[in-house]
């Protein structure tokens, strides 16, 4: 519970919303940018705005992919989704040799330097004189992220070990598609945050963190990520059904007692993750919940964990006759489902915010057991 708060409060502080930790593949890249285009739908960006920031977000995945070290540290990369007051921030890092750093920092000064009116004369000229191999063209990704946005590349290089940097690119991109770069008076973008979330993340074996308003389609977003990195994982088949439908279970959870985006956003954002601990998969969720609701809900929870095997399906059965085609609420047959399918009990708790909130965190661990 306390590690969920923790992440809570920076996901709160930093303005995160989303952050993948892993190999960065063709197959997950669809969805991380998925995910992404379906949080903006109801966002003050236009057409326009949406098609740069996503075109760059793509070429950033493709970029983490191509470079990263895929025999060592591929595994460390990490994807940045951030919602600021000038836009959206695009955060990557992925793990380089140390004998990269030179080159590609005197690339990425070069391209910083141009004037955006220069950036698409370089980028012809580049592409008309550059060699491709497996990892692309020298640069041409670099150069193609400066021209899709019209300003420069935030970047640092976080020394890793004697031998590796952690290389973090990252960038914000107004409602106009138009990239905004710090100014003269603030200080150079730094990437030690990200490389610590990225060590957060890897203590902790969490996969990823999703933390905004939970809405249908963020959710069905959510679960194909999830699916795609179970699937890429080779997890045992038993598992990854249990995970999946009780994710599926807990955001569903979530979404059901939300108060909406303006209370979450002032009171406590919602967060969702999945880690691995002793070969069991743990889900866990927080989310704002109205004071009013919190005695029903944990009587519901403290009845499910007094049953075993047999007396969560009974409960099952007594919750599902007690249901209608008119009914708008599943009572508690979501929880009972998320007890059973664990094998495990559903551990809890609820922080009062204030008079008219709590925050609720609600984790449930996966085991290896059949049904």
């Amino acid at each position: 519970m306390d590690l969920t708060r923790k992440i809570r409060d920076k996901m709160m502080k930093d303005r995160l919303m989303f952050v993948y930790r892993g190999v960065v593949t063709d197959e997950n890249s669809m969805s991380l940018l998925t995910l992404l285009e379906k949080e903006m739908e109801n966002s003050e960006f236009g057409f326009i705005g949406k098609k740069r920031l996503f075109m760059f977000v793509l070429e950033s995945l493709q970029n983490v992919s191509r470079h990263s070290d895929q025999n060592l540290h591929a595994d460390m990369s990490l994807v940045v989704y951030s919602k600021t007051d000038n836009g959206y921030t695009v955060a990557t890092g992925n793990v380089l040799p140390s004998t990269s750093i030179t080159g590609l920092k005197s690339k990425l000064d070069e391209i910083n330097h141009l004037h955006p009116d220069e950036i698409r004369k370089a980028y012809i000229k580049m592409l008309n004189t550059t060699e491709f191999n497996h990892k692309g063209g020298a640069g041409l990704g670099l150069i193609e992220m400066a021209k899709k946005t019209g300003n420069k590349l935030d970047y640092d290089f976080v020394p890793f070990n004697d031998e590796y940097a952690y290389f973090v690119l990252s960038k914000t991109v107004n409602s106009l598609g138009v990239g905004v770069h710090f100014v003269e008076n603030e200080l150079p973008f730094q990437g030690k945050d990200i490389s610590q979330l990225e060590r957060l993340m890897a203590e902790n074996n969490i996969f990823f963190i999703w933390s905004a308003h939970i809405s249908t389609d963020v959710e069905k977003e959510v679960l194909t990520l999830a699916e795609t990195k179970l699937n890429e994982e080779d997890v045992e088949m038993n598992i990854r059904k249990r995970v999946f439908s009780i994710l599926f279970e807990i955001l569903e959870n979530v979404a059901r007692y939300s108060p909406g985006k303006m209370a979450e956003k002032q009171y406590g954002m919602p967060v969702a993750l999945i880690r691995l601990e002793d070969e069991a998969y743990i889900i866990t969720t927080g989310n704002l919940i109205k004071n009013e609701n919190v005695d029903d809900l944990k009587n519901k929870l403290d009845l499910i964990n007094k049953n075993d095997k047999t007396g969560l399906k009974e409960l099952f059965r007594n919750s599902l006759s007690g249901q209608s085609i008119k009914s708008e609420s599943t009572g508690n047959m979501g929880l009972i489902d998320m007890a059973r399918k664990s094998g495990t009990k559903l551990e809890y708790q609820f922080e009062q915010i204030n008079p008219l909130y709590s925050y609720y965190i609600l984790s449930v661990k996966v085991e290896d057991k059949k049904d």
